[in-house]
């Protein structure tokens, strides 16, 4: 997975946009973001063009239209802070798991949603943690997401957990004025 390296500016569109969605689920007119971030919406078309080069934003034809973050928005934001393993908690059927570090959490396939699986690259003995078990991971440092799911299966070797996901929350973000 190549690392994008985002502006600034990229990144608190992204976050504005991925914000707003969450709250929706619709298509985010540029406006909204224009407003969200203090910018025109002349500015938010030129960076939403090169979001969509990134693959990081959809842009939604037709009067409902507007722009909606693809998954790999939500993995571009994320990744810039997993660079440093922050302790993303992991809990097994309700109970914290001790002694797991969380390196990676790959949402490649959520492009088809009927193949909704989190892939968690981690550090640490995942011992005990059974096909069908619940698994929640999160909230992560950055987005504060919260993947819920069902272990799917595991890969050993690499020490990955496949999750298909019941349910992924990401909070929205207080204001910080």
């Amino acid at each position: 997975m190549s690392s994008i390296e985002l502006t600034p500016s990229q990144k608190k569109i992204l976050r504005a946009l991925t914000n707003l969605h969450k709250e929706s689920e619709d298509a985010i007119k540029g406006e909204d973001i224009a407003e969200q971030v203090d910018r025109n919406p002349g500015t938010i078309r030129n960076q939403m063009q090169s979001l969509k080069a990134l693959q990081l934003v959809e842009g939604v034809p037709g009067p409902k239209g507007g722009y909606k973050p693809t998954a790999a928005a939500f993995e571009a934001l994320e990744i810039q802070q997993m660079d440093d393993p922050a302790s993303v908690p992991v809990e097994h059927e309700g109970e914290p798991l001790e002694g797991i570090i969380v390196e990676e959490i790959d949402l490649s396939s959520v492009h088809h949603p009927e193949l909704c699986r989190a892939e968690i690259h981690m550090q640490g003995t995942s011992d005990g943690i059974e096909e069908g078990d619940s698994v929640t991971v999160g909230p992560t440092p950055l987005s504060k997401l919260v993947i819920e799911g069902t272990l799917d299966g595991r890969d050993d070797t690499n020490n990955i957990l496949i999750l298909r996901i019941d349910d992924m929350v990401a909070p929205a973000e207080e204001p910080s004025h």
